[in-house]
């Protein structure tokens, strides 16, 4: 759900964006309805030799554009001009400017490419996201999380994540990345970064090659599913092609040896784990720096009774039913195990991992 503040200032940067597009057009109309009523107000005089105010010659502008004149007729060649000319010119500005823009701003909701390529005008730094299936909506998620300004791109109007993209005002276009306006349509060459996470490896690769030829600069993640093909990629277009299979097989493997590691990723040729401990044997009366001058484990968290400390200080003792999330190399993880005495997994059946808040429980 989109907090109110945040609506309202979506809708102000929206419509500055709008502002400055027909900033022409509404120049024109300006032009129309001051400077035409003005000058009526100056140079008219009526057969009587009466004069007009500004309201009568704004009056008498209004319904020319009707083809209505409203004062009668004078030997007057800038009048004249002016009877003339306001009709087509204010009936131009009216239909093709004003009536565009107040439908554009009305109808914004609607998503349309125009809608999207208007908003991503205002936008700089923002990250291109090509994708709404699981993976994308995942990713968009996340930068969210982290307050960066997020824009969507996906071939199918039935694609699994539109709905709740739409649902929570992300910027999305529905477009063909194949096509050469769709990019530009998202600011791509302002973007800090795209992620390409369709489902389609030749896609994926034709919007990362197409966004660096738009930003020579922007930084490039792309989804694979060709392991062999992340390497070459990787090495050859300077970019972050992570393979799926390449990282879910770690937690995989690991999940299949010991399900107390929640989480595991490469750093270089290191193999990390993170997991959480329950303070019963071994832990008890060590302070968090020690654990980690010993083991080298570094703690994410402490939690003890109800409250949760995210990154506890170093000399903080850990007491008897503290559960501590660690982050470790997998060797070193396992010399912790067997310091605290429980080298081996737990079956899960007669087990059940330590309770940490805010952590649904499954099962």
């Amino acid at each position: 759900m989109v907090s109110a503040p945040r609506h309202l200032r979506a809708n102000l940067r929206y419509l500055r964006a709008l502002v400055r597009r027909f900033r022409v057009t509404l120049v024109l109309a300006a032009a129309l309805f001051l400077l035409g009523p003005l000058l009526y107000h100056l140079r008219y005089v009526g057969p009587g030799g009466d004069r007009i105010t500004f309201g009568e010659g704004l009056h008498h502008v209004y319904f020319l554009l009707y083809g209505q004149p409203s004062l009668p007729y004078v030997h007057d060649w800038l009048i004249e001009l002016l009877n003339v000319v306001i009709p087509p010119v204010g009936i131009a500005l009216v239909v093709d400017g004003v009536v565009r823009f107040a439908y554009l701003f009305f109808a914004r909701h609607k998503n349309d490419k125009e809608w999207i390529e208007v908003v991503t005008e205002t936008m700089k730094g923002h990250v291109v996201v090509c994708g709404a299936g699981r993976v994308g909506y995942r990713v968009v998620a996340q930068l969210r999380e982290m307050g960066k300004d997020v824009v969507v791109v996906e071939k199918r109007e039935d694609a699994a994540f539109v709905s709740a993209l739409r649902d929570e005002q992300v910027p999305l276009l529905i477009d063909d990345t194949r096509s050469p306006l769709c990019l530009p349509r998202t600011n791509v060459k302002n973007a800090s970064a795209i992620v390409c996470a369709t489902d389609d490896d030749l896609a994926n690769l034709n919007i990362a090659l197409d966004a660096r030829k738009l930003n020579p600069d922007i930084r490039v993640v792309i989804r694979l599913f060709d392991e062999d093909l992340s390497g070459k990629v990787r090495d050859t277009f300077k970019a972050e092609a992570l393979s799926s299979s390449s990282l879910a097989a770690p937690a995989m493997a690991l999940s299949a040896m010991d399900p107390r590691i929640i989480h595991s990723f490469h750093l270089g040729r290191h193999l990390m784990v993170v997991s959480h401990f329950e303070a019963r044997e071994g832990l008890p009366g060590l302070d968090v720096s020690s654990v980690r001058d010993r083991f080298g484990a570094l703690a994410l968290s402490l939690v003890r009774g109800e409250h949760e400390k995210l990154h506890p200080n170093g000399d903080e003792v850990i007491q008897p039913g503290d559960v501590l999330t660690l982050q470790a190399a997998y060797p070193d993880y396992r010399r912790l195990r067997a310091f605290t005495r429980e080298s081996e997994p737990p079956i899960w059946s007669h087990h059940e991992p330590p309770a940490v808040p805010g952590q649904r429980k499954v099962g």
